[in-house]
């Protein structure tokens, strides 16, 4: 196990850019649960992946409401969450089996995002 920032974990629980790290947090902790080297057009499918995972293994962060966070907010609203929750989290793997390896280009070209 590894820990993350719990800004890292919320942005993956709720699919809301959360961390204070922005995308290095997401890059981090998708391809730690992975154990994959994810390219940007990765992240979503990745998300999809492991936000079950992420859910169940801190349902306490369910009752967190960060729906008002934005921008200029968010810095502040974490610390206040940090300090009623906590920094820093173990964080588990994906399950053996429950990532897809696909190779970067190949999941560009079945999206539509590279021409043959």
């Amino acid at each position: 196990m590894k820990k993350f920032h719990i800004s890292d974990i919320l942005t993956i629980q709720t699919g809301k850019m959360l961390s204070i790290r922005n995308m290095e947090g997401v890059y981090d902790i998708l391809n730690y649960m992975t154990e994959d080297s994810l390219h940007t057009h990765q992240i979503p499918r990745a998300l999809d992946e492991c936000q079950p995972y992420i859910k169940e293994q801190f349902p306490e962060f369910e009752e967190i409401d960060l729906s008002d966070v934005d921008d200029s907010s968010l810095l502040a609203r974490m610390e206040e969450v940090e300090k009623e929750y906590g920094s820093y989290f173990e964080v588990e793997r994906l399950p053996e089996g429950k990532h897809e390896r696909i190779h970067p280009v190949a999941e560009a070209m079945m999206s539509g995002r590279v021409k043959e």
